[in-house]
């Protein structure tokens, strides 16, 4: 069966999850897609899904990181009927033969992406920290193996179903609390990856009472960086690497000399705001990344990826 040549047509295994829905709703509103669905009796047959892959020209997988890997397998056996993918889950994201789908990573990321077969969806605590990281470490601001802290707190969309019933059916979840605590988690290796990172970083993550948003912070000490830079070198080098970006932007003083930072502000936007609060007289700093985890941190993200390797923007 020969692809649409007419349009685009765009297939979300696992569309009935939190970030499916939010791609579907963004996917209703571009002209020129097409979103293929399945029969939720069928969602899991084997036959049904090849059946739809064979017929889109996109697929994204919005699955668990073993049923993602079952589905590029499915794409695998079509050989040249086999779609493009994003993959949103972690099962890709560091491997050799995948894009990542972060396009603002540096000036070629999104010709990557554009020519891609296959791309890996940022996850959304990595996208913060790697728009904060990758630019002060590609600079030499940041060594490479200097010790790293990142604190993180997102709404409790990020948990997946069981955490939102949780908040919103049972109650039973607290207002705050801080997870991840072995310091394993799954999101590292990507971080490491793309930041360019050679020391691992102390990861520190957290869920607070609220849907969604997020805020990513990284402590630094200034005075033990190469040169001892000052705030507003690290604030010029991430302006400089992000000015022509229409979804990233750098917080300049005096905006963002705030006393305080909620992390629900762009909340179903695609957007990402950089800041960089400092003061020499202590030569320290606090770089912040804020952004909807479900937007730029997901589902904005997915969609601007399959946008780029559709030709559609």
């Amino acid at each position: 069966m020969s692809k649409r040549t007419k349009g685009a047509s765009v297939f979300i295994d696992g569309e009935a999850g939190t970030t499916g829905l939010q791609i579907r709703d963004r996917l209703s509103e571009l002209d020129g897609v097409t979103v293929l669905s399945i029969d939720p009796a069928v969602r899991k047959e084997v036959a049904e899904r090849a059946a739809l892959m064979r017929k889109a020209d996109l697929v994204v997988l919005c699955l668990p990181d073993d049923a993602a890997k079952e589905a590029v397998a499915i794409a695998d056996e079509l050989g040249g009927d086999a779609p493009k993918i994003v993959d949103a889950s972690t099962a890709h994201r560091v491997a050799p033969d995948w894009v990542y789908g972060f396009a603002e990573l540096d000036a070629e990321q999104t010709e990557r992406i554009r020519n891609a077969a296959r791309v890996a969806n940022p996850g959304c605590y990595p996208t913060g920290a790697i728009a904060l990281l990758h630019p002060l470490v590609a600079a030499g601001i940041v060594p490479a193996d200097y010790p790293i802290t990142l604190n993180a707190v997102s709404g409790y969309s990020g948990g997946g179903k069981s955490m939102i019933e949780s908040y919103e059916l049972s109650k039973t979840a607290p207002d705050f609390e801080l997870y991840a605590l072995g310091l394993e988690h799954k999101h590292i290796p990507e971080l490491m990856k793309y930041a360019g990172l050679t020391r691992r970083p102390i990861f520190v993550p957290s869920v607070g009472n609220f849907h969604q948003g997020m805020l990513v912070s990284i402590p630094l000490h200034l005075d033990t960086l190469p040169g001892k830079p000052c705030p507003r070198d690290l604030e010029d080098v991430l302006a400089r690497h992000y000015a022509k970006s229409a979804n990233v932007t750098v917080l300049p003083e005096p905006s963002a000399k705030l006393s305080r930072l909620e992390p629900q502000a762009l909340n179903d936007t695609d957007k990402l705001e950089l800041y960089v609060f400092g003061k020499s007289a202590l030569n320290h700093a606090v770089l912040v990344a804020r952004l909807d985890n479900l937007g730029k941190g997901a589902a904005g993200a997915a969609v601007q990826n399959l946008q780029l390797m559709l030709g559609l923007t």
